[in-house]
């Protein structure tokens, strides 16, 4: 199909979501101006997830993505269930009170997020009493655990993460009454999903991260170029430190068969995830689980396969790396995005197409064109484009959807060809896969002033 840029537009826009921080007094007193977000599916249905939401009781935002493996059903339960976790977390002790109080005695709950929601992310209604008795069991226990310390950020992060994949492994094991629900969960634990979270409070900004998800900050130079700042790693066998702290877990005789062709004993990409219970349970508890199951479970092939030389369980932890970094006036915005975007794009060219979307000013890089013949005509032709594309004011109003617009179209010159994102947006759902992953991207700006 060829689309014309009316219909490119409105695949890619389908899907935005840009909130504005309100202002006080006329001023902006936080240090986050607003976010824009966007997703572009290549799975059906898309199994990459998003959060934002702010914290009511305490300070700061909260921004994730989530990139769902093995279905979506993981992936939308942490969307829905992490931020009350990491919420809770960092609440005081007499807050905590108030709250089981009020639940004890049937009053109104003080509300502990205020969520930034596009139409489609949804919240699943059926599983809401479930997944509210599994958080009020947690900040039960935190009351009874009181040590009057006021929480650190990095280790309510921690706490949270591990937490809600505890509940999640666990209500899978005790299952539920209702079928519908015991098949729900069974699902959440049995897929997987990668979490990147970030929690901005004031000049603290720390990343929390499980998984392949990335988050990059975007740095202006005083010469005003732009520069990229990592704040997470990937959990994945690229990264030297996480296959070495694999084979610390795991007994010697199992260092060969630990990380086969860059996967988690030969299966698994990311290397730290939330659900993916076919790595953590012994394999008679699987078969347990499978057995007492809904008869779906039975049927589905993946549940009962037991992966290769799987002698030492867990092999997998949801437990994330925490990197905390203090804001400085030239840290001009944060990117959080599932590795659909980093496959396509190099965090440099990130860095420096947003910082130039959100300040409107391009620097001129000279025109690369890296080992290709051109000839004058050509050259004329790229420069042509080059001084139209300056001149027309960006045709997005997100900067998320502006980046996903060059993931998907860059030509080998850098620049949005239309005749290529026409055809990458036109493939059939069943084709899309092949050529690219599910994209979810946040961009958070900051407010410089403040900082």
């Amino acid at each position: 199909f060829y689309l014309t840029p009316p219909q490119v537009n409105s695949i890619l826009k389908a899907n935005e979501y840009s909130f504005k921080v309100p202002e006080f007094d006329g001023k902006n007193v936080s240090s986050v101006l607003g976010f824009d977000s966007n997703q572009l599916p290549a799975n059906a249905p898309i199994e990459d997830r998003r959060s934002a939401a702010t914290c009511l009781q305490t300070r700061g935002m909260l921004l994730g993505v989530f990139d769902g493996h093995a279905g979506c059903a993981c992936a939308q339960a942490v969307s829905e269930r992490l931020f009350y976790y990491i919420a809770v977390s960092l609440l005081p002790h007499e807050t905590l009170l108030e709250i089981e109080n009020a639940v004890e005695s049937g009053r109104a709950l003080l509300p502990i997020l205020q969520w930034h929601k596009h139409p489609n992310d949804y919240f699943s209604k059926e599983a809401s009493k479930l997944y509210f008795n599994s958080l009020r069991t947690y900040w039960q226990e935190l009351i009874d655990l009181n040590s009057g310390e006021t929480t650190d950020v990095k280790e309510a992060l921690i706490n949270a993460f591990k937490r809600l994949d505890n509940d999640i492994s666990l209500e899978a094991q005790v299952g539920d009454p209702n079928s519908f629900l015991n098949y729900l969960v069974l699902r959440v634990a049995f897929s997987g999903a990668t979490a990147c979270v970030a929690h901005v409070d004031g000049v603290d900004l720390h990343i929390a991260n499980t998984g392949d998800s990335r988050a990059m900050l975007g740095v202006q130079e005083e010469d005003g170029s732009w520069s990229a700042v990592n704040l997470s790693y990937d959990h994945n066998a690229q990264n030297e430190h996480e296959v070495e702290r694999v084979k610390m877990e795991h007994p010697k005789s199992e260092e060969k068969s630990l990380v086969k062709q860059d996967r988690l004993l030969g299966l698994l990409m990311p290397f730290r995830a939330f659900g993916d219970v076919k790595f953590k349970w012994s394999i008679e508890l699987q078969k347990r689980v499978v057995e007492s199951g809904p008869d779906q479970l039975n049927d589905n092939e993946y549940t009962k396969f037991i992966p290769p030389n799987y002698h030492t369980p867990p092999y997998l932890t949801a437990e994330p790396e925490v990197i905390h970094h203090k804001l400085r006036p030239q840290d001009k915005f944060l990117v959080l995005a599932t590795d659909g975007l980093w496959e396509t794009m190099h965090r440099q060219d990130v860095a420096r197409i947003v910082g130039e979307y959100l300040t409107g000013v391009h620097h001129q890089q000279p025109i690369a064109v890296g080992g290709y013949k051109v000839t004058l005509g050509q050259m004329h032709g790229l420069l042509t484009e080059r001084r139209a594309r300056i001149s027309s004011v960006f045709e997005d109003q997100n900067a998320a959807t502006h980046l996903i617009r060059h993931a998907v179209g860059n030509n080998e010159f850098g620049t949005v060809d239309h005749e290529r994102l026409s055809k990458m947006l036109s493939l059939p759902e069943e084709l899309a896969r092949m050529y690219r992953d599910d994209i979810t991207i946040i961009v958070v700006q900051f407010n410089s002033h403040v900082i």
